[in-house]
């Protein structure tokens, strides 16, 4: 347990912005999770509005220091590259 009052401060800090960093994770995986659907179904609007959606979570969360910003470019250069070989198919 933490002695000082600044040192228990910090753990309440700590917690509230783990909790926020939870919620923001939640939000990237979900709309990843919906890009990839859309990527996998035959709606190709679809599929790029999705993409642009988690791409933009993505990069939210790699501005707020949730994911390194490396992390959020290869997992936005992934959906792009889905997304350009579904374009290309049709």
């Amino acid at each position: 347990m933490a002695n000082t009052a600044s040192a228990q401060k910090r753990i309440r800090s700590n917690a509230r912005k783990a909790m926020v960093n939870k919620m923001r994770k939640s939000r990237i995986q979900s709309a990843v999770r919906a890009a990839r659907e859309g990527l996998a179904g035959k709606d190709q609007a679809e599929a790029k509005k999705a993409t642009l959606a988690a791409i933009s979570e993505l990069d939210r969360a790699a501005a707020k220091g949730v994911l390194h910003k490396n992390n959020a470019s290869r997992r936005k250069g992934r959906l792009m590259k889905k997304l350009a070989a579904l374009e290309a198919k049709k």
